[in-house]
């Protein structure tokens, strides 16, 4: 009876993984930045218009 020794491909599922998970994450932060873009810019504006200054 002859075996053949099967390869270990712990390492690549786990780079497999860390890949997808690092993509994921990736996509949910574009996802927030381009949520909360109008947000920013009312407060970058709201911030510009309450730099006035009043002049005696």
């Amino acid at each position: 009876m002859s075996e053949q020794q099967e390869k270990d491909h712990f390492v690549l599922y786990v780079a497999v993984f860390a890949a997808i998970a690092v993509g994921a994450l990736l996509a949910v932060k574009m996802n927030e930045n381009e949520k909360f873009e109008p947000i920013k810019e009312q407060l970058q504006e709201e911030t510009r218009m309450m730099n006035i200054r009043v002049l005696n």
